[in-house]
């Protein structure tokens, strides 16, 4: 189970003793309103309709940092059917792709349109709790699914906790045959197998840090996430790995020609601290920097 992450919307003292909200519709206005801080996720839509024919609405629907499409549902307390509901919009998005686009291209633009990860929809669920039964259903299923509990701490404060996430049965499979052709691109890249065991030693490393992670690939880059991307692979290029961390900058030390700010730069992946890698002892160096990184996510 990952950490429990506290969220400020105004300052003010916390309260001790946790509690619900008073509506369901108080949770979806405050994750909308701090979507991107929170889960990582960019809104496109509100109380979005499936029409007419499927006659749904979808609670919020969004796109994360790498491309994929989100459909975020929530429940004020514990509700066995969030997830089946979910499911229910996700198999609608599944088939009305072209909705989606219009929707990106309509609130992101035409590129950002072109991009979208379908290989990696993903649904998360936010609710007052969750049950054992509902932990299995997620494993046991082909799309990408968080289940996140919250607390409300007094009027200012919300805690979001990662109860469960899985990254699908599907997604899983996909994302390994993408993350072989990028080893094959890596392999052309360099003419050696050196940059190529490094990226699996990082690999290996990233994906140790803890359970409750998902790695997706898409064209240029190899996303490791919790809730939110916590370390961004890009395959080697003149032999040398680079590696976009979410760990802040001003929060680590900057090490020339191995650690430096990229915040404002251009760069495939999420993340503002940018490491080089060129050999295993850069990736030993690299420890507290992934690991920071991966508590902040």
């Amino acid at each position: 189970m990952s950490g429990l992450k506290l969220f400020s919307t105004k300052s003010g003292v916390t309260e001790v003793a946790p509690r619900l909200a008073e509506a369901e519709a108080d949770v979806q206005d405050l994750i909308e309103a701090h979507m991107e801080t929170m889960l990582g996720v960019r809104l496109l839509a509100s109380e979005y309709g499936t029409g007419p024919v499927h006659g749904g609405r979808i609670d919020s629907l969004g796109i994360d940092e790498n491309g994929a499409p989100v459909i975020v549902e929530y429940k004020r307390g514990t509700d066995a059917g969030v997830i089946n509901q979910g499911l229910f919009y996700m198999a609608w998005l599944v088939d009305h792709r072209d909705a989606f686009r219009y929707l990106v291209r309509d609130r992101l633009g035409v590129h950002a349109a072109a991009q979208v990860l379908w290989s990696a929809p993903r649904l998360i669920c936010v609710a007052g709790d969750f049950t054992r039964y509902d932990i299995h259903a997620v494993r046991e299923h082909r799309h990408a699914i968080d289940l996140v509990r919250y607390r409300y701490f007094g009027s200012e404060h919300v805690a979001l906790e990662t109860v469960a996430s899985f990254a699908g049965r599907r997604t899983a499979s996909r994302a390994g045959s993408r993350t072989q052709g990028t080893a094959k691109a890596q392999r052309t890249a360099t003419g050696a197998g050196a940059m190529v065991e490094l990226a699996a030693a990082v690999d290996e490393v990233l994906l140790g840090l803890g359970e409750d992670l998902t790695k997706v690939s898409n064209q240029t880059y190899t996303a490791y996430r919790r809730m939110q991307n916590y370390a961004c692979l890009v395959p080697p290029k003149k032999a040398k790995l680079l590696v976009y961390l979410k760990a802040d900058p001003a929060e680590v030390d900057l090490v020339p020609g191995f650690a430096r700010n990229v915040t404002g730069l251009g760069h495939h992946g999420t993340g503002d601290l940018e490491l080089t890698l060129q050999t295993e002892r850069d990736l030993e160096r690299a420890a507290d920097y992934l690991r920071q990184s991966y508590a902040l996510a």
